[in-house]
């Protein structure tokens, strides 16, 4: 898909999922540039650098105000740490929410005028935390889910000028994977519980990202593409199998 010409941010694209994203871009030929608090360890190759705090509304603002000009938002800067709910206040769980819904929501507003004029999209990068229980990461999770009906009710707002479409993803193997999934052998035991066999890597959320950006997709707004390898198989059919054997 060639995206030559067209100018692309991507939120919190430093390292993995939202590089893999970056880097997806910039292969389809689009000028990238990546945002966040701090700069990539390692440049993401054929993008540019711009720091800037998604939390803070007039540096956002000012970021995208600076901009000659937007095609594409993706709205990837996000994440939280493992933490039940009675271990903090509501205000720090508060803080997950305000990264994960109210950032991208800001970082839309502002990239509003730029891509009214371009006929421009947004893709909204959710999570199968949104569809799904996520104890340990509610807020994360209850943030995720508000994202994707954010991104619903964007889309026909903004219609027809601008598209909007979520891509919900599965466990991603990312460069952080071994710590939250204990190692090599926690990632093989995780990924036999994919249909599909495997985590996705970074790329797979890139291309699909790309996808629903470029003309192939040019009918699809207020859409939610689920990219998570066929979802996790049920635990009731191991538990009845296993049952069986016994």
């Amino acid at each position: 898909m060639d995206l030559g010409g067209r100018t692309v941010v991507v939120t919190g694209g430093t390292r993995g999922v939202g590089a893999g994203i970056a880097r997806a871009f910039a292969r389809a030929g689009a000028h990238v540039v990546v945002c966040a608090r701090r700069p990539p360890e390692v440049p993401v190759e054929g993008t540019g650098f711009v720091p800037v705090d998604l939390r803070d509304t007039a540096a956002v603002h000012t970021f995208f105000d600076a901009l000659p000009r937007l095609d594409v938002l993706v709205n990837n800067a996000g994440g939280a740490p493992y933490r039940p709910l009675a271990e903090a206040d509501a205000a720090r769980h508060a803080r997950v929410i305000e990264l994960n819904l109210t950032a991208p929501l800001t970082a839309s507003i502002a990239a509003y005028e730029h891509l009214k004029r371009t006929k421009g999209s947004i893709v909204m990068i959710g999570s199968v935390s949104g569809t799904r229980p996520s104890p340990g990461s509610a807020a994360y999770g209850a943030a995720k889910a508000g994202l994707e009906n954010l991104a619903r009710s964007m889309a026909v707002e903004w219609a027809p000028d601008i598209r909007v479409n979520t891509l919900v993803v599965g466990m991603v193997r990312t460069e952080l994977a071994h710590l939250h999934y204990g190692g090599e052998d926690g990632i093989a035991a995780v990924a036999r519980t994919v249909p599909l066999g495997r985590l996705a890597q970074p790329s797979d959320i890139g291309e699909a990202a790309v996808f629903l950006a470029s003309d192939a997709a040019a009918y699809i707004t207020g859409a939610s593409l689920l990219v998570h390898g066929g979802g996790e198989r049920p635990a009731f059919l191991d538990a009845a199998t296993a049952n069986k054997e016994n």
